[in-house]
């Protein structure tokens, strides 16, 4: 399981991401270009330390990225609250890449056209959407549970 962030906005919430996937051992992808520098203090700050632990690949451009990801065959799924499919009713698979477009403007058309599925976490109607780390931890910790009980507890 992986975790990529499409061209993100706010450093804090970057960091945030990158201390998950670092705790939980997931691989991790910034897709360029990103609104902030990586040597950001508030990038760094919210990662703190956790980000000498983070497995990251960065990509200078979306096209980098899918020549990478289809080089390795691995299914891309789309967080977006324009998806008609639950993120809980979803079948995910330890090879899985869970993708996360920036605060400000979600994914292109290109991104969305690519997404192997589009899922979405369920919020109420009147609400825009939930923080993308938040997000990015709820489809985490969804998605690995049901790996594990696929694949039953490892120790």
């Amino acid at each position: 399981m992986q975790i990529a962030l499409f061209q993100p906005d706010i450093p804090q919430n970057t960091g945030t991401i990158l201390r998950l996937c670092a705790c939980l051992g997931l691989a991790s992808h910034i897709i360029e270009p990103a609104g902030f520098p990586i040597s950001d203090r508030l990038f760094r700050r919210a990662g703190m330390d956790y980000l000498d632990h983070v497995r990251l690949s960065r990509h200078d451009s979306w096209t980098k990225f899918e020549e990478w990801r289809k080089a390795e065959g691995r299914r891309l799924l789309l967080f977006t609250t324009r998806a008609a499919t639950d993120y809980r009713d979803f079948h995910y698979q330890s090879s899985d890449i869970l993708l996360f477009g920036r605060e400000s403007a979600g994914v292109t058309d290109a991104v969305v056209a690519a997404a192997d599925a589009r899922l979405v976490i369920p919020i109420k109607a009147e609400l825009r959407s939930l923080n993308v780390a938040m997000s990015a931890a709820m489809a985490a910790g969804e998605a690995l549970r049901q790996i594990r009980n696929l694949e039953g507890p490892t120790d």
